[in-house]
């Protein structure tokens, strides 16, 4: 027998919330209208489906209107799940799409338990995920100002033909040198170096504030741990662990593996078994950065000394890991290599290998600090 006395399920805007109801059952849904998308809207409507406190499960779709709704709605004691939206059964013919049929549909894909919820991040970790995603928003700024600079300068035959690399301290002096006969392209110049150098600072900045942050948040032994491995530094272990959180709630690497997109696509029937690209499901921001991380593994395996300073926090389990998979993963790119596999698609292989090694690192570190919770 169910726990809960009703289903209900909110299709969520940005102003308003259409609102349907199902009961435990086999019965038809029932829309209860709409309501303004409000914390007081949302406490009247708990309150009119639960008037003696029974309990009422709440779900809706993950969208840009965040945590909110839900946060408020477990406080209140009721239960409350936010739902991917791109595992919504949908029907193949169902050609008419309104508010009020969505959230019907998802009131009865909830009670019938068709609908996969998303992990929610507490006020903390969805903060330090802000922060992580708004220096991804400002290098990507910086990318796009840099490549402008560059396409104007190439239009007019400027070609930096230093001995140093672009960016560099060399490179500023002698785009500051530059100068063009007419006055307006001056002028041009100088703006779009202006916008880099802005666009540096930013970057600059959020990522002294990723640092600081570091000290006081829950999960800073946990990226330390990872800054061990080849290829992560503070940016990209602060990135994963911001966007997934707690990784050991998963039973096993290959469910990491798959939920960040990185397993080969697969469409088979009969005896037939086609496999393609990779599935490029679940988070983004963390495939983006594995891959990124995957490059490093291109060179011989060695212990450098910058290795050993950024793994010098971490325990000597954790050093052990990421030595391991450093002589996997630079022996598993040569091998892929050799094969006649392009190099994209050898880096890919290889960031879908680091992020189990990722998950073991953390399996271990979390595993540490609940037992020494536990004799505490």
């Amino acid at each position: 027998m169910s726990k809960f006395n009703a289903y209900v399920g909110l299709d969520v805007h940005k102003e308003t919330i259409a609102v349907a109801v199902a009961y435990p059952g086999r019965s038809a849904p029932e829309g209860r209208g709409e309501i303004r998308n409000t914390p007081k809207a949302v406490a009247k409507l708990v309150q009119r489906l639960s008037p003696d406190g029974e309990l009422v499960a709440f779900c809706y779709e993950a969208g840009p209107c965040g945590y909110g709704i839900q946060r408020q709605i477990s406080a209140l004691g009721h239960g409350c799940e936010v739902v991917a939206p791109s595992l919504v059964p949908k029907k193949p013919g169902d050609r008419v799409k309104t508010d009020r049929r969505d959230a019907l549909a998802l009131a009865r894909l909830y009670r019938a338990g068709e609908l996969t919820p998303v992990w929610v991040p507490g006020e903390e970790q969805e903060a330090i995920r802000d922060l992580t995603r708004a220096r991804e928003d400002m290098k990507a700024i910086d990318v796009k100002a840099r490549q402008r600079l560059g396409a104007f300068l190439l239009r007019h035959g400027r070609v930096y033909s230093g001995t140093r690399k672009k960016w560099t301290q060399a490179h500023f002096r002698w785009l500051a040198e530059l100068k063009f006969d007419s006055p307006i392209q001056q002028i041009v110049l100088t703006e779009y170096l202006d916008t880099v150098k802005q666009a540096q600072a930013r970057v600059t900045a959020l990522e002294e504030q990723m640092d600081s942050a570091l000290a006081g948040w829950s999960l800073a032994p946990v990226v330390e741990a990872l800054m061990a491995l080849r290829g992560v530094g503070l940016v990209s272990a602060m990135t994963v662990m911001a966007e997934l959180g707690d990784i050991s709630r998963f039973d096993s690497p290959r469910q990491l593996m798959a939920f960040l997109g990185l397993v080969p696509s697969e469409h088979s029937s009969g005896s037939r078994r086609r496999r393609g690209a990779i599935t490029k499901t679940g988070n983004g921001h963390v495939r983006r950065i594995l891959v990124e991380s995957a490059w490093c593994y291109r060179f011989p395996a060695r212990k450098t000394a910058h290795l050993q300073r950024k793994a010098s926090k971490a325990s000597e389990a954790v050093q052990a890991i990421s030595w391991k998979a450093q002589r996997r993963l630079c022996q598993r790119y040569r091998h892929l290599l050799a094969k006649g596999k392009i190099k994209q698609q050898v880096t890919t292989a290889i960031a879908r290998e680091l992020s189990g090694f990722i998950w073991a690192i953390v399996c271990e570190v979390m595993g540490k600090t609940n037992r020494q919770a536990t004799r505490a």
